[in-house]
């Protein structure tokens, strides 16, 4: 049997092209995760689609970081197909020659799992530096909350009439910090 996986990482992205694909390489069952990131191990289409193949079956992706980003991973999900005697195959992108029911196939997925960890690396270095340098650059990070003047009116009142700051700061479901810094700049 040939079993379909789908994934894709946030809420604003769909499924629809890879479902398409999957559908036309013959995938009997399809199993999706959406809005979960390819470097989370545990996802629960995947779990799924995992427990139910059996000796024989294939489990078909539309490119290979569909299935995950890290090699470790990867090298682990294919290894146990493997050992359940599971064929694994890659449908397009840089892992498309990947079939691991043929020698060759294996060999490309050693490669290709290797450059899929390399691009996430990659990935990560330069959201970190840009990170780095808005920080040098003196961008506050994060996310701001604004507390509207009449919400700060009625944190006043509060703290007046003995609240505590933690105590209304949990009221309007904001950071404590975020209430003293508001309170300081009004």
């Amino acid at each position: 049997m040939l079993v379909g996986y789908a994934r894709v990482s946030t809420s604003d992205q769909t499924t629809g092209l890879q479902l398409d694909a999957l559908d036309a390489a013959g995938c009997e069952r399809v199993y999706k995760d959406e809005a979960i990131s390819g470097s989370t191990t545990s996802r629960p289409g995947l779990d799924k689609a995992l427990a139910e193949l059996k000796a024989g079956d294939t489990l078909i992706v539309w490119k290979l970081d569909r299935l995950g980003r890290d090699l470790r991973h990867l090298v682990n999900v294919v290894a146990e197909l493997t050992e359940r005697g599971i064929g694994f195959k890659v449908l397009t992108g840089q892992g498309a020659a990947i079939d691991t029911t043929t020698a060759s196939g294996k060999l490309i997925f050693g490669i290709f799992a290797a450059l899929a960890e390399f691009e996430r690396e990659l990935i990560i270095e330069r959201t970190n530096a840009g990170l780095a340098a808005a920080k040098r650059r003196g961008t506050l990070l994060g996310r701001r909350r604004a507390i509207a003047p009449s919400k700060l009116d009625h944190a006043r009142t509060l703290i007046e009439g003995g609240e505590t700051i933690a105590s209304v700061a949990h009221t309007l479901r904001v950071h404590r910090r975020t209430l003293e810094r508001a309170l300081k700049r009004a």
